[in-house]
């Protein structure tokens, strides 16, 4: 018999998941994000201008920041300053980046930066996962604007993003873990794919001895159901 999750949710289910949008009235795209008890500041801002390598191009940029707020852990964190951000951050505001890049055709909105900032207000696990998520909605309202604006050459949202945590906890597969569940986990993954099913990146290992390939199956096929319950809270929040 599985074992009862401290909340009470099934193997497979998410913590509720929440996008509260135009947080802030100073940015283009600016969306709260509750998953549980974690709670992500997500924001896009838009800049005339590319890095130096896009000078000259008919192509836009986008990139990505992430940072924990010093109370969001409990004990205080160390701000991230600028030339001294550590390894965790650069690691997980590269992923956000990528897993934007990877549905947006930069040639709609050439000579342009988008900087997408995700804080991290409060953190009990997935909180790269759900940066990811709420990020995609703040982008999608930003360029929004844009096209409201003129400003676009063309819809550049070739596919939506959405990611998902799964894990090993006691031999059981589970779903979007919390920080306790983390902590205790055998083996820890995130997984980003694109809302039409195409994978971004994949990526994780064992925390505890190792596992096997049939167990890796299991944990993708369990985030499937993760992975759709995102996209339908993300579409849920846009349509309104």
């Amino acid at each position: 018999m599985p074992n009862q999750r401290l909340d009470g949710r099934s193997s497979r289910a998410i913590r509720p998941l929440s996008f509260t949008r135009n947080w802030l009235p100073s940015a283009k795209g600016s969306v709260l994000v509750d998953m549980g008890r974690t709670r992500v500041l997500c924001t896009a801002l838009v800049q005339d201008g590319v890095p130096p390598f896009l000078k000259n191009s008919d192509q836009g940029w986008l990139t990505a920041e992430y940072s924990m707020l010093p109370a969001s852990t409990g004990d205080r964190r160390k701000r991230d300053r600028s030339g001294h951000t550590d390894g965790r951050s650069v690691e997980i505001q590269r992923l956000i980046g990528r897993s934007l890049r990877a549905i947006v055709n930069r040639k709609g909105f050439p000579g342009r930066t988008i900087w997408v900032d995700c804080d991290v207000l409060a953190a009990d696990g997935g909180t790269r996962t759900a940066s990811i998520n709420g990020a995609y909605v703040a982008l999608h309202d930003a360029l929004s604007q844009l096209k409201e604006h003129g400003s676009l050459k063309f819809w550049p949202l070739q596919d939506s993003v959405r990611a998902i945590s799964v894990g090993m906890v006691e031999d059981e597969v589970l779903v979007d873990l919390s920080y306790y569940e983390d902590s205790q986990a055998q083996v820890d993954m995130n997984l980003v794919t694109t809302g039409s099913g195409r994978v971004i990146e994949v990526s994780g290992g064992a925390e505890r001895g190792t596992f096997t390939q049939e167990q890796m199956m299991a944990m993708l096929e369990h985030a499937q159901d993760g992975l759709g319950a995102v996209g339908e809270a993300q579409e849920a929040a846009l349509s309104q």
